[in-house]
Protein backbone atom coordinates (compact mmCIF):
# COMPACT_ATOMS: atom_id res chain seq x y z
CA UNK A 1 0.00 0.00 0.00
CA UNK A 2 1.17 3.67 -1.08
CA UNK A 3 2.24 5.60 2.26
CA UNK A 4 0.59 8.76 3.00
CA UNK A 5 2.27 12.22 2.53
CA UNK A 6 3.29 13.59 5.86
CA UNK A 7 3.43 17.06 4.35
CA UNK A 8 -0.13 16.95 2.93
CA UNK A 9 -1.96 15.20 5.17
CA UNK A 10 -1.91 17.57 7.69
CA UNK A 11 -6.12 18.61 7.14
CA UNK A 12 -5.90 22.62 6.64
CA UNK A 13 -3.05 21.68 3.96
CA UNK A 14 -4.95 18.97 2.02
CA UNK A 15 -7.63 21.87 1.74
CA UNK A 16 -5.08 24.23 0.71
CA UNK A 17 -3.64 21.29 -1.76
CA UNK A 18 -6.75 20.13 -2.96
CA UNK A 19 -7.98 23.92 -3.53
CA UNK A 20 -4.97 24.20 -5.91
CA UNK A 21 -4.78 21.64 -7.61
CA UNK A 22 -9.03 22.21 -8.62
CA UNK A 23 -7.14 25.21 -10.81
CA UNK A 24 -5.51 24.41 -14.10
CA UNK A 25 -1.65 23.88 -13.97
CA UNK A 26 -0.03 27.46 -13.43
CA UNK A 27 -3.31 29.01 -11.92
CA UNK A 28 -2.91 30.21 -8.59
CA UNK A 29 -5.43 31.56 -5.67
CA UNK A 30 -4.79 34.97 -3.85
CA UNK A 31 -4.25 34.47 -0.10
CA UNK A 32 -7.33 36.08 1.04
CA UNK A 33 -9.66 33.76 -1.46
CA UNK A 34 -7.53 30.73 0.50
CA UNK A 35 -8.10 31.99 3.44
CA UNK A 36 -11.80 32.36 2.86
CA UNK A 37 -12.15 28.94 1.10
CA UNK A 38 -9.95 27.13 4.14
CA UNK A 39 -11.20 28.92 7.21
CA UNK A 40 -7.95 29.63 8.49
CA UNK A 41 -6.60 32.82 10.12
CA UNK A 42 -3.80 34.59 8.53
CA UNK A 43 -0.95 33.25 10.45
CA UNK A 44 -2.23 29.96 10.97
CA UNK A 45 -2.48 29.71 6.72
CA UNK A 46 0.62 31.52 6.08
CA UNK A 47 2.34 28.91 8.14
CA UNK A 48 0.95 26.26 6.54
CA UNK A 49 1.84 28.02 3.20
CA UNK A 50 4.97 28.56 4.41
CA UNK A 51 5.29 24.14 5.14
CA UNK A 52 4.31 23.48 1.68
CA UNK A 53 6.73 26.17 -0.40
CA UNK A 54 9.99 24.53 1.73
CA UNK A 55 8.57 21.27 0.74
CA UNK A 56 8.78 22.45 -2.57
CA UNK A 57 4.59 21.74 -3.32
CA UNK A 58 3.50 25.48 -3.42
CA UNK A 59 5.51 28.32 -5.56
CA UNK A 60 4.47 31.91 -3.56
CA UNK A 61 4.59 34.85 -5.46
CA UNK A 62 4.27 38.43 -4.04
CA UNK A 63 3.06 41.44 -5.71
CA UNK A 64 1.79 44.92 -5.11
CA UNK A 65 -1.29 45.77 -6.65
CA UNK A 66 -1.62 49.39 -6.59
CA UNK A 67 -0.53 49.72 -2.98
CA UNK A 68 -1.95 46.75 -1.53
CA UNK A 69 0.41 44.14 -1.30
CA UNK A 70 -0.98 40.52 -2.92
CA UNK A 71 0.44 37.01 -2.20
CA UNK A 72 -0.60 34.17 -4.89
CA UNK A 73 -0.16 30.67 -4.39
CA UNK A 74 0.29 28.33 -7.21
CA UNK A 75 0.59 24.34 -6.76
CA UNK A 76 3.97 22.95 -8.38
CA UNK A 77 4.01 20.65 -10.61
CA UNK A 78 6.23 18.65 -7.79
CA UNK A 79 3.32 19.55 -5.75
CA UNK A 80 0.76 18.31 -8.37
CA UNK A 81 2.73 14.83 -8.01
CA UNK A 82 2.70 14.71 -4.81
CA UNK A 83 -1.06 15.39 -4.29
CA UNK A 84 -2.27 12.56 -6.97
CA UNK A 85 0.02 10.17 -5.15
CA UNK A 86 -1.22 11.41 -1.94
CA UNK A 87 -4.76 10.65 -3.02
CA UNK A 88 -4.22 7.24 -4.70
CA UNK A 89 -3.19 6.30 -0.87
CA UNK A 90 -6.23 7.59 0.57
CA UNK A 91 -8.45 5.82 -2.46
CA UNK A 92 -6.30 2.70 -1.95
CA UNK A 93 -7.27 2.59 2.07
CA UNK A 94 -10.76 3.03 1.53
CA UNK A 95 -10.65 0.74 -0.82
CA UNK A 96 -9.42 -1.98 1.22
CA UNK A 97 -11.56 -1.07 3.95
CA UNK A 98 -14.52 -2.49 1.44
CA UNK A 99 -16.20 1.18 1.77
CA UNK A 100 -17.54 3.21 -0.51
CA UNK A 101 -18.37 6.24 1.83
Amino acid sequence: MAELDDIIHQPLRLRIMAALNALPAGEGLEFSRLKKMTGATDGNLGAHIETLAKSGYVGVEKAFVGKRPQTTVTATAAGRSAFARHVASLQQIIAASGGNG
